[in-house]
């Protein structure tokens, strides 16, 4: 299985895997060019790899939660090659792939429950609850959600960025305190679901607030 995978719910990263082998990555720490990095991106990848765009088995896009600006540049560009190549397009939540990167990297004991954190600024984190479920998946407790560090659960390890940004609110697993959602896990997350028959989501975005621009409101009538 030949998958792409995109996300920028953080930072931007871009990864091409055969099976559960990375052939290609990409990385940048720049939360404020995904809209410029991602084409070149992949297109090197690819074209490194040797592959057509038209072979890959599917496009697998990050839905967030993340900010409009930077989640918006990842599934427009996730869509537009998907439709350009014809190949088939799958969501997946990006704090899966943190999950799952805890999971497997052993931090979570099997059956105990913790929680994925990232940046939302403003003061405030994405975080969502999960189960380490064995060789399974990462099990989805509660969330996705967005507020304040201090509002999360207490007395569970918290996986992501979010762990570094309020070390005094959470207690964060120490190998992945300042880790961002990355496109390698969100494509093993879809592959292990593919495989298993399991639906993926679609490409709707998750901001879980509103944008902060406002539609201009009807003119005043000047009065004389």
């Amino acid at each position: 299985m030949l998958l792409l995978a995109l996300d920028t719910s953080a930072a931007a990263t871009v990864a091409l895997l055969r099976d559960d082998v990375v052939v290609g990555r990409f990385g940048s720490a720049d939360t404020r060019s995904h809209a410029e990095v991602l084409a070149p991106a992949v297109q090197g990848i690819l074209a490194d790899a040797g592959v057509p765009g038209a072979d890959l088995d599917g496009i697998v896009a990050g839905v967030g939660p993340g900010p409009f600006t930077g989640l918006r540049a990842g599934l427009v560009t996730a869509r537009t090659l998907g439709f350009v190549w014809d190949v088939p397009l799958f969501g997946v939540l990006s704090l899966d792939a943190l999950a799952f990167d805890a999971v497997a990297g052993e931090a979570v004991e099997a059956g105990s429950a913790f929680l994925v954190g990232t940046d939302a600024r403003r003061g405030e984190v994405y975080w969502a609850a999960y189960r380490a479920a064995g060789d399974a998946l990462p099990e989805l407790l509660d969330g996705p959600h967005v507020g304040t560090a201090a509002s999360l659960p207490k007395d569970q390890p918290l996986a992501g960025r979010a762990a570094s940004l309020y070390p005094d609110d959470l207690d964060g697993l120490p190998a992945f305190t300042t880790s961002d959602p990355d496109a390698a896990s969100l494509a093993r997350v879809a592959r292990l679901r593919l495989l298993a028959g399991e639906p993926l989501l679609d490409t709707a975005p998750l901001y879980l607030r509103e944008s902060d621009a406002k539609v201009p409101g009807p003119r005043k009538r000047a009065t004389a």
